[in-house]
């Protein structure tokens, strides 16, 4: 079968569904319901997806309204497939409309385009093309779809409570060729009581999710503060950021919009919080200077955690990053700064965590996901190897991510695309997409990866 040509075929409907759940602005709301545990968007999402099931006659299931599954195929083995349909916040510096699915020169644009709508809408259309080709199946499949990867993976912990473990499984969620690797992701928080008053510093906010460089900061100030004002803008000037000052009966705000990306490589983005940090340590006292001395002095032009002494490399998957992604402070109350760890895969967390000691701050470990590995000869490594090999022509190398996909809560899973080598990443950040060509390329590498794994030749 030429899967590519099939999904060529299948193009405009494709597009058209990816659309259709691009526009759910699918995010995670604390505004929840016993039968909408994440937000009633989030669960819109989810429910668009096992409609569709039905309506293709696939056995589906919803556990929990926290995940689901579509299901074909028969056999004792389960072959596995997650996907899921929560996103990031929007954030700010779209230039297209973040739930709009527009198409501009062969992408479409959309908070979820490429993590993870638009590679679930790929996995989905691939099994429908198996399907409707009539061929036999000698493994059940389920392509899962989870509705809180961007926040802890609670989905998929509650759907495995009660539902059957894959045999094997893949997650559409990253890059191709094969992630047979993936870093240790802890959540740490620094944190510290303001107990003496700043003169200045009433309060301090940046980011709002761990697993995002936070794109803007904001502090509040006690005064007019003229004399910064030139100050700031020749600050915001030197490094390439935007500067905003605002003026509120007796107080200033200062306000520093960056870059955002996503948290296991927070080089890719330029955090505001860490910049307005470093333009007020000089500027403070008292508590308000603690604080945002411990920000910039840590965090600028360091994400590897050499100046916590935290620093970690392996050859197996890199280095260990740090990503400060949620910065408060408010005067007279705990000030916290919230930070994602990706650790490599040989760090020795334990250990290390027991032994760290910090003047002036605590450190807690409020949640901490082990690395996850799968020997690169096991057969169904092999398999994938050659189904993607076979669809590309090119070879199917296999590599390690700092980024936490549905693969690690897997007894043997691995992610499957579907960013392929050299392609920009907009995941997490303004203007994400989907390159249309690619997601039909996806589509053809999933069908000959699933038939080649759960289907009779």
């Amino acid at each position: 079968m030429d899967w590519l040509l099939e999904a060529k075929k299948r193009k405009d409907t494709m597009l058209s569904e990816l659309q259709e759940l691009v526009a759910i602005p699918s995010v995670l709301s604390d505004e929840t319901t016993p039968t909408a545990p994440f937000g009633k968007d989030v669960k819109q999402a989810l429910d668009w997806f096992l409609e569709k099931g039905r309506q293709h006659g696939y056995s589906v299931k919803n556990v929990a309204d926290m995940a689901g599954h579509l299901e074909i195929g028969q056999g004792e083995e389960l072959l596995g497939i997650l996907g899921h349909v929560d996103v990031v916040p929007a954030g700010e510096g779209w230039t297209k409309d973040p739930f709009g699915g527009e198409i501009h020169d062969g992408r479409l644009y959309g908070r979820g385009a490429i993590d993870d709508k638009g590679p679930t809408i790929a996995a989905w259309t691939a099994l429908n093309m198996l399907k409707d080709a009539g061929v036999e199946f000698n493994k059940r499949i389920r392509l899962i779809i989870g509705t809180d990867e961007e926040s802890g993976f609670r989905c998929v912990e509650r759907y495995f409570e009660t539902e059957e473990m894959p045999a094997m499984a893949f997650a559409p969620d990253a890059d191709f060729p094969i992630i047979n690797a993936e870093k240790g992701i802890a959540s740490l928080v620094f944190s510290t009581f303001s107990m003496h008053e700043d003169a200045i510093l009433e309060s301090f906010i940046a980011g709002h999710r761990t697993n995002m460089v936070p794109d803007k900061a904001t502090a509040i100030l006690n005064g007019q503060l003229a004399e910064w004002q030139e100050e700031f803008r020749a600050f915001c000037a030197k490094h390439q950021v935007t500067g905003v000052v605002e003026q509120h009966n007796g107080s200033t705000e200062l306000t520093v919009k960056g870059t955002s990306a996503h948290a296991m490589e927070p080089e890719d983005g330029i955090n505001a919080g860490i910049l307005l940090a470093l333009f007020l340590k000089d500027r403070l006292e008292g508590d308000g200077q603690k604080f945002v001395a411990f920000v910039a002095d840590t965090f600028y032009q360091d994400s590897r955690g050499r100046k916590l002494g935290l620093d970690f490399s392996d050859e197996q998957s890199g280095d260990t990053t740090f990503n400060a992604g949620i910065i408060r402070f408010e005067k007279s109350k705990t000030a916290t700064i919230n930070v994602s760890m990706r650790y490599s895969v040989s760090y020795p967390f334990e250990e290390k965590m027991a032994a760290y000691e910090l003047k002036d701050f605590v450190l807690e470990v409020v949640s901490n996901s082990p690395p996850h590995y799968v020997d690169e000869n096991d057969p169904f490594i092999k398999t994938l190897q050659n189904a993607y090999e076979k669809e590309t022509g090119e070879t199917a190398e296999l590599i390690a991510i700092g980024g936490g996909t549905y693969a690690r809560v897997l007894d043997k899973g691995v992610a499957f695309g579907m960013l392929f080598p050299g392609e920009p990443d907009l995941a997490h950040q303004a203007d994400e997409f989907v390159d249309i060509d690619n997601l039909i390329k996806a589509t053809a590498i999933y069908a000959e990866a699933i038939y080649q794994l759960a289907c009779k030749k």
